[in-house]
């Protein structure tokens, strides 16, 4: 197999090049060759075709359909507080650039279509939600972020249908831990609480202890767009699946970090709540996500083990 994963120099598409050079695909899947697709990528890339530009670009598009991968991760995004700033760079990287791959890659001579994981987010669900998110829960995005990304998976749900692709879009939760630069992410302050309260320093959380979030590690979410690309998606025609999660307040992370690095979380930890920030992030409610482990994706199984594999690289 010949992988493309698109925003390959951030923070999961790192994490997911050093999976696929340890250890391919898994099922049975040899991974031939990886190309790799951003605008800065590291110098040393080891074994792995760089192509360092705008996914925009023709010149890029020219490399990606002379590579003519069988499986495509497509990571590229303007994140959410940034695309929200910027509404007209959200169109041209989340939904428009989307759109070019898209058509790039099924227009690519093939016997089969090519498969596509679509790394979407849990910013489709929108504000307010009921006391269970299930799969008819109505997707109501309240940012600009999250409606192109939910216009991105309804396309690719069409692409397949047409036989074009075969498309596999998993709704991120919130991801940690982030290296403590800008991001750009409005969720960003999750891995900043990880980094600060591991390292005993103080932190200013700009939501309440009892605001619950969606958590994940980078490498189980790379795990599992990993097992999306081979993993059997049965009829469901809309092709987009939340990744089962730990469902964790401010004050649990708090207190097991406080255990397992032997601090006082409950001194170090400031609690000054921003309105806006605690409608979108911190009221996140049980999410039946039972269709989704049926498919084999999976959580990172306690809060412990979450931090330790959020921390740990």
């Amino acid at each position: 197999m010949k992988v493309l994963v698109t925003g390959a120099g951030g923070f999961i598409g790192a994490m997911l090049l050093q999976l696929l050079a340890e250890g391919g695909l898994g099922g049975g899947q040899s991974v031939a060759a990886i190309a790799a697709v951003d605008r800065m990528l590291p110098a040393a890339m080891p074994g792995v075709l760089k192509m360092e530009g705008d996914l925009r670009d023709e010149s890029i598009h020219a490399r990606i359909a002379d590579f003519a991968p069988e499986v495509c991760f497509h990571l590229a995004a303007l994140p959410g507080g940034a695309a929200e700033a910027d509404p007209a760079g959200s169109r041209r990287v989340n939904l428009d650039a989307t759109m070019d791959l898209f058509d790039l890659l099924g227009a690519i001579p093939c016997q089969h279509p090519r498969i596509l994981v679509y790394a979407s987010t849990i910013a489709v669900y929108g504000s307010k939600l009921p006391d269970l998110v299930t799969d008819t829960t109505p997707l109501r995005p309240p940012l600009i972020y999250g409606a192109h990304k939910l216009a991105c998976e309804i396309l690719l749900a069409d692409y397949t249908r047409r036989g074009l692709l075969d498309g596999r879009a998993l709704r991120l939760p919130g991801i940690v831990a982030r290296p403590r630069t800008a991001s750009g992410l409005a969720s960003a302050f999750m891995s900043d609480l990880l980094h600060a309260v591991a390292a005993g320093e103080p932190f200013t959380c700009p939501v309440g202890p009892q605001a619950t979030a969606w958590w994940m590690s980078a490498r189980r979410c790379a795990e599992n767009l990993i097992h999306a690309a081979v993993m059997d998606p049965g009829t469901d025609s809309r092709r987009a699946w939340p990744l089962p999660v730990l469902r964790l307040s401010m004050e649990e992370v708090v207190h097991t970090l406080s255990r397992m690095y032997r601090v006082d979380g409950a001194q170090l930890v400031r609690y000054e709540p921003q309105a806006m920030l605690e409608a979108v992030f911190g009221r996140y409610p049980m999410l039946d996500d039972q269709t989704s482990r049926a498919l084999g994706l999976r959580d990172d199984g306690s809060a412990e083990e979450l931090i330790r594999r959020a921390l740990t690289h």
